[in-house]
């Protein structure tokens, strides 16, 4: 009785912590730390785009998801993808086809910077699967084969010169070394959906509103998680996580039912 009583109040101790399908769950200093274990959650694992935007709980009751979070970045004006999505071998959201985008002669200079931003990968290789992040005109591993890829970035890790990267990737632009554009508010706090590798293992951190973080603030955090690699998915009020009771938004003002968005990341 007394060793029962002891084993209680160790389990009360420990942070808060869900487990199912694979799927664990933490909520330590102040975000949410899941980590996708094992083979077969990686069959289990899509992207998903809307044709009109809806929220991020439309899309995990609509495809029964397990667990659901916002990916990709879009336009909120003409409602289209600004990020590449595949899934089952198919590109279903292509940014080559948004008008808006590609007649943007502001942009037209940094085009291929955009286009080639970083992507979380599912690949097949053999009878495996196995995650990469990279950017999106890079080969897959060798001997795999891409079934499924949401884009976002900036790539966090592994990075040496993480401002070098974000210009890069066309998340800043300087000039006289003064920043003279800023996509995704980079280099200030906001919420955050990030995603990383470790042991061939996903694990995606969610950083809610009334815990912003900056690029450079994710990729320390990153880092001393011992991700091996680490990419940003669209931030700020487009974060969002649907898993069992969590129900996270990030609230702009009062009465917010969350942001509608475009692409996501389910598990079936």
């Amino acid at each position: 009785m007394v060793k029962k009583i002891i084993l209680l109040f160790i389990l009360m101790l420990l942070p808060s912590y869900a487990f199912a399908d694979n799927i664990g769950v933490t909520f330590e200093n102040g975000f949410y730390h899941i980590t996708l274990k094992g083979e077969k959650i990686k069959k289990k694992i899509k992207f998903v785009q809307s044709d009109k935007l809806v929220t991020n709980k439309e899309i995990h009751d609509k495809y029964n998801s397990k667990l659901t979070i916002n990916t990709g970045f879009f336009d909120l004006k003409n409602q289209q993808t600004i990020s590449y999505i595949v899934n089952n071998r198919k590109i279903i959201a292509d940014p080559t086809k948004n008008k808006s985008l590609m007649s943007n002669k502001e942009l037209a200079p940094y085009m291929d910077k955009i286009l080639n931003r970083s992507e979380l990968r599912i690949l097949k290789c053999g009878f495996k699967y196995k995650y990469q992040i990279a950017r999106h005109n890079e080969p897959a591993c060798k001997h795999c084969k891409i079934i499924a890829s949401a884009q976002g970035g900036p790539q966090l890790l592994p990075v040496c010169d993480l401002d070098k990267n974000l210009q890069n990737e066309f998340f800043i632009v300087r000039k006289n070394n003064k920043v003279v554009r800023q996509s995704a508010s980079v280099l200030y706090r906001a919420a955050r959906t990030i995603v990383g590798i470790k042991d061939n293992d996903l694990h995606i951190l969610i950083f809610p509103t009334d815990n912003p973080k900056t690029m450079s603030e994710v990729a320390i955090i990153c880092k001393n998680l011992g991700f091996e690699k680490a990419m940003a998915f669209d931030g700020g009020s487009s974060t969002s996580l649907d898993y069992q009771n969590i129900h996270l938004i990030s609230k702009q003002f009062n009465g917010d039912t969350g942001r509608k968005l475009k692409s996501f990341m389910i598990i079936k």
